[in-house]
């Protein structure tokens, strides 16, 4: 999981972040200012200082926030000078925007706040819908406004050019403070509260935020326009309520509570994707009339509040169709404010001691949690101090020397403390202070959160609490006679309780204890508010961009002791690429010297034992012939090993047909691929051969449950590896691939697999599973592997083997780590323009089904639609996609003249039909070799291919190459990376001029990419001494045609486009890279990837085999040669069901001899 921070301010004004992945409190790098409370997101935290102003901290990221300004520049034709800025009176400005209202000069185009700055002067964009214009980027027309075309026509009475400047946001890793637009009188009055949310409103676009705040005379105010391309908004609005409000609180999602003077909540209403702001007020009553609500955190499905007793309570049944929720629930503790993070996490600040406290046990089934423990990380400042450990166990509610009882609670899911740490400090939940002069035997009353026993008195101040929760107390050697009798422990899951009318009890029999907060002894004028020995005080606290999940691995709880900081910094300083080259150090030492000690025994002959193995069980075969139905078979695996200890193994499968009992067999070392078929009603397999392959025909298996087909696969691969001798994680070389449910396959390339001689059918190549699940994997012949998930997460691939279904044996035991992966499904509502009803969901006989799949052939509602196997689960509800290409009106719909055609997000008066599309997210968690690379979300990356040849000698050491694109469309380079850091150091972003889709570099460094309209671009002057290149060259696409993905090779360059077309770039050469034209090389093309042989290989869309037509096929493209690089014919391999390849790592040559090298020329040298 990424790592993301929690914000906190402490008594002093002071912001300091914790790290999930740390331990202790950094503080922010901008000093100057002192906070009264912020307010956190994923990327961003808005705060408000002592000055009751507003600040943004926006946090540095890799890719920099751009933003383009546009200004257009209008002509009219005059029949005396041409084309001059002479217009007419009726005729738009010569400078506007692009609707021609707006007048915009270039120098009348500032910049909004001191926080931006200008990337580059303003500069003509010279393309238009995909294609280069002329020189000058002009675009012709009749008349304004009318259709623009590029080329200039005798009636071309207009002309216009569209001038670009982009800006970037500069202010990051610091506090800016929000400029305001708004006129002097109309300026809100100064705030005292804000909150930040909204950034997951259901069909919302992606980055857009939600920033609420209350003035000091207690208005609510809407920031207007903030979203990621505009961090700081644009104008405050004020929003109506019907009271004066103290404080707001904004959800993740569509919730939002404020609360009033009178202590009463108000919930917002009407909070949709089209208004933001929400609709109207409901009121919410505290509950209880003698103590109004205080302080309310509003999640995602919850909302707690702290009353003006200071009590916690919990709000039950809170939804987006029920915002306001159903009644309240006291829980125990006592806090000043609480907070409510991602995943409804909470976090709190105790009344007494100020300490900050997490909700352990909140899962999406218990959303109220289980128990309060503090966090008692440490500042950064007290690394150097050595008395830190010891003034956290003194500063109110940190016990020591914890004594375990009979009972002992279990630990929670958030709770990774191993027992040594267990039996360390620990602090204990808000509690009441108990009398140290009472008998110790009435201990056994203490509450539900308390962790093991607690014989034990106070040594300081506790958090203050009523009776259900008395408080632990250390067993120090003064009193060692308190520790002879273990205390009963009753406890519970959850401390939470219906209100109550009956008043608190009073705590007068217990005796008086002193706070930290109420010692005053904070001495006034020194720059450190708080000494190293000081307990940090905190103030506020939030969580909105803090993501913890169950079982997540926190070091907050607990105090690292007994390790001096320069031991801490020793290990840290070994790095992990130290850590890599000496196991490759002592492993070769080993090798070489088994390697000796066996020389002497050679001539002995091996001790091989003859064996057989059998294992049998019962699954069902699909009998592909009448009756086409699945039938029960027993099935047998008969394993045996040779003289030569070579194992082999086959497959008998036995079943009855017209009370007739036959069989079939399948020898393991024919086997080609075993592809796991995942469908929501069977948990079934698919066993190819070479022949079958051809066919296009498997074996088609069932098991009866989920484990059985995994504990069947895993043997038969294991089997088919065995057979086959191969064993441990692929080589650099191998060939990557995945299926269009996201399986991961690769094939160990021979070196006939290439060869123009005698060359290696691509059926029959081997293919093994990986665990894991990707969308696409790229690879390089230095064992680097990328992947990106359907959810647009990349993943680097950690050199391990096996992982999901493949356990024991035929996994390794190392490298495997847990990944998820998230997908839409989407199905269509299609209705028809009725002239009495207007647009419904009855159509004509001919008509697709109203619910319908994209296509429209099958039936798909959302209740008979399932997520694409069993192994997947629905996360979220269905939702309107308003992303979907051609654009969309409000409500969702595209309309068209008919079924099928174009669709367009607007109605014109020829369009009788329409749709709109519903999604739903589903997610798997599963396991495999592959680590997350985070924080940016990628949609296409590409690694240099590296012949053998440039890895010799030093090769090793220097970095590898590796381009991608973002989702949001921008181009990146990846830093440092290598053989032994294959994740790489960090990102530098390439500046482009409109969003990209797919970017290729080659093995001669050459970065070939294509945009998102389908036109190609190339990048000039990459090498390793300037890895950015320096500018892009705009290359013509094809006629008539859009580009979707490009892949370049040695001296090869491909493209295909969105009709499945496949184009070969003609006339690249050293001199002239950018090449001189495209020629069509074939159709019916999914995918390509070109290796660095500039062997092509794709993914065909439909191939017709024996028993039917397979899509998705693995394809070679044979005859190819340096005088023939576009190549000859076809050679088809597995298939169907292939969505994603990659070649780009099979640097394996053909042997040739001699006189073969010698009379075929070599490819063209970089």
């Amino acid at each position: 999981m990424p790592t993301s921070v929690l914000w906190a301010v402490d008594l002093f004004g002071r912001v300091y972040t914790l790290s999930t992945a740390g331990q202790y409190w950094e503080l922010c790098r901008d000093t100057q200012l002192e906070f009264k409370r912020v307010s956190a997101a994923t990327q961003c935290c808005w705060g408000i200082a002592c000055d009751n102003q507003v600040y943004l901290y926006m946090c540095a990221s890799d890719v920099s926030i751009r933003c383009r300004e546009e200004a257009y520049e209008n002509q009219r034709w005059n029949p005396m000078g041409g084309f001059c800025e002479k217009l007419l009176p009726s005729d738009r400005w010569a400078w506007s925007d692009v609707s021609g209202l707006q007048h915009r000069p270039l120098d009348g185009v500032a910049l909004p706040s001191p926080h931006w700055e200008w990337e580059s002067d303003w500069y003509v964009d010279e393309n238009f819908g995909g294609e280069p214009t002329e020189k000058g980027g002009w675009t012709y027309a009749i008349d304004f406004p009318a259709t623009y075309t590029r080329d200039k026509k005798w009636n071309s009475c207009v002309r216009r050019r569209k001038w670009i400047r982009y800006r970037r946001y500069k202010s990051r890793d610091a506090w800016a403070k929000i400029p305001s637009k708004d006129d002097v009188k109309d300026l809100p009055d100064p705030f005292n509260d804000l909150s930040v949310g909204g950034w997951e409103i259901t069909e919302e676009p992606v980055g857009r935020l939600s920033v609420w705040a209350v003035s000091l005379q207690g208005k609510v105010w809407y920031r207007e326009d903030v979203s990621h391309p505009n961090p700081e908004g644009s104008s405050w609005s004020l929003v109506d309520t019907p009271g004066e409000a103290v404080q707001i609180s904004c959800g993740p999602h569509d919730l939002l509570w404020v609360t009033l003077w009178e202590g009463q909540a108000l919930v917002r209403e009407g909070i949709n994707r089209n208004n933001p702001k929400g609709s109207s007020w409901s009121v919410v009553e505290p509950p209880g009339s003698e103590n109004g609500i205080m302080h309310v955190s509003a999640g995602v499905s919850v909302v707690w509040a702290v009353t003006k007793d200071r009590k916690v309570w919990f709000r039950r049944g809170v939804n987006s169709h029920n915002p306001g929720g159903t009644s309240w629930i006291e829980m125990v503790g006592e806090m000043t404010m609480v907070n409510v993070g991602l995943n409804d996490q909470v976090w709190g600040i105790g009344a007494e001691e100020r300490a900050v406290y997490f909700r352990q046990g909140v899962t999406p089934s218990e959303l109220s949690g289980k128990t309060w423990k503090a966090i008692v990380a440490g500042r950064e400042s007290d690394r150097s101090h050595t008395g830190s450990s010891s003034s956290l166990l003194s500063a109110g509610c940190f016990f020591g020397d914890e004594v375990k009882g009979n009972s002992e609670s279990a630990p929670s899911d958030t709770d990774t403390t191993s027992e040594a740490e267990r039996s360390g400090p620990e602090h204990s939940a808000p509690q009441e202070p108990l009398d140290s002069s009472r008998d110790h035997k009435d201990n056994s009353a203490l509450g539900p959160e308390t962790e093991g026993t607690a014989e034990c008195i106070l040594e300081n101040t506790c958090p203050d609490v009523e009776g259900k929760e008395a408080a632990q107390a250390s067993v120090t050697s003064e009193h060692p006679n308190l520790a002879s009798a273990p205390a009963e422990l009753p406890w519970t899951n959850i401390d939470l309780k219906e209100p109550r009318k009956v008043p608190s009890h009073s705590a007068a029999g217990f005796a008086e204890t002193v706070g930290l907060s109420s010692l005053g002894l904070f001495p006034l004028g020194l720059d450190e508010p708080f000494g190293a020995d000081d307990h940090p005080l905190w103030a506020w606290v939030s969580g909105g961009g803090c993501a913890v999940e169950a079982g997540s691995a926190l070091k907050w709880f607990t105090v690292q002791s007994g390790l001096s900081p320069s031991v801490q910094t020793l290990s840290l300083s070994i790095s992990p690429a130290q850590t890599a080259a000496w196991r490759k150090q002592i492993f070769q030492q080993l090798t070489e010297r088994t390697k000796r000690e066996l020389e002497n025994f050679r001539h002995y002959e091996q001790a091989v034992e003859q064996s057989v193995w059998v294992k049998t069980g019962t699954l069902q075969w699909w009998c592909d012939w009448k009756p086409h139905k699945w039938v029960d078979v027993r099935v047998a695996l008969e394993q045996f090993t040779g003289h030569d200890g070579a194992r082999d193994s086959i497959l008998f499968v036995y079943y009855i047909v017209h009370e007739e009992k036959k069989y079939f067999h399948v020898f393991l070392n024919e086997v080609t691929v075993l592809v796991p078929v995942l469908n929501e009603a069977k948990h079934s397999f698919a066993l190819y051969t070479a022949e079958r392959t051809r066919q296009r025909w498997p074996v088609r298996l069932a098991a009866a449950t989920e484990q059985d087909m995994n504990d069947w696969l895993a043997l038969l691969s294991l089997s088919c590896c065995e057979s086959r001798k191969i064993h441990g994680r692929p080589s650099p070389q191998a060939i990557w691939s995945v299926t269009c449910k996201g399986d991961i396959f690769v094939s160990e390339p021979s070196s006939d697999l290439e060869a123009q001689d005698h060359l290696l059918p691509c059926d029959q190549m081997f293919w093994r599973q990986m665990g894991g699940h990707l969308r696409m994997v790229e690879a390089n012949s230095r064992g680097v592997v990328w992947g990106i998930g359907y959810d647009h997460t990349a993943w680097v691939y950690t050199g391990g083997y096996g992982g999901g279904c493949f356990q024991g044996l035929a996994s390794s035991t190392s490298n495997i780590y847990t990944q998820s992966d998230v997908k839409s499904i989407c199905i269509y509502e299609n209705q028809r323009w009725n002239p009495v009803t207007g647009y419904t969901s009855r159509g004509l006989p001919t008509d697709r089904y109203m619910w319908s799949d994209a296509t429209g052939l099958q039936e798909c509602t959302k209740a008979s639609t399932k997520p694409p196997s069993l192994q997947w689960t629905w996360v979220s509800d269905w939702y309107v996609d308003f992303s979907v290409p051609g654009g969309t009106d409000q409500e969702g719909w595209q309309y068209a003249s008919d079924f099928p055609a174009s669709y367009h997000g607007y109605k014109t008066m020829k369009d009788f039909v329409r749709r709109r599309c519903w999604a739903r997210k589903c997610k798997l968690v599963t396991n495999g070799p592959w680590l997350e690379v985070a924080p940016i979300a990628l949609g296409d990356v590409s690694i240099i291919p590296e012949s053998p040849e440039s890895t010799d000698g030093d090769g090793r050491s220097h970095n590898i190459a590796l381009w991608a694109v973002s989702d949001k469309g921008d181009v990146l380079c990846r830093l440092g990376v290598s053989e032994l850091n294959p994740v790489g150091s960090s990102w530098l972003h390439i500046g482009t001029d409109q969003p990209f889709a797919s970017v290729s570099i080659g093995a001669c460094y050459q970065v070939w990419a294509v945009a998102r309209d389908g036109s190609a671009f190339y990048r000039g002057s990459v090498s390793p001494s300037q890895p950015a290149g320096d500018c892009w060259y705009h290359i013509p696409s094809p006629p008539k045609q859009r580009l979707v993905q490009v892949s370049v090779g040695q001296t090869s360059v491909y493209a295909l486009d969105e009709n499945g077309n496949l184009w070969y770039r003609a006339g690249v050469t050293p001199s002239y890279p950018q090449g001189s034209s495209w020629e069509h090389v074939s159709n019916n093309v999914r995918k390509v990837s070109v290796g660095p042989l500039d062997q092509v290989w794709v993914i065909a869309n439909k191939v017709q085999g024996t028993h039917g037509l397979s899509r998705g096929t693995v394809c070679r493209r044979t005859g190819v040669q340096p005088r023939e690089p576009k190549g000859q014919g076809w050679d088809y391999g597995i298939g169907g069901g292939w969505d994603h390849i990659s070649i780009r790592a099979n640097a394996t040559r053909a042997s040739r001899n001699v006189s073969q090298e010698q009379k075929v020329p070599g490819p063209v040298s970089c």
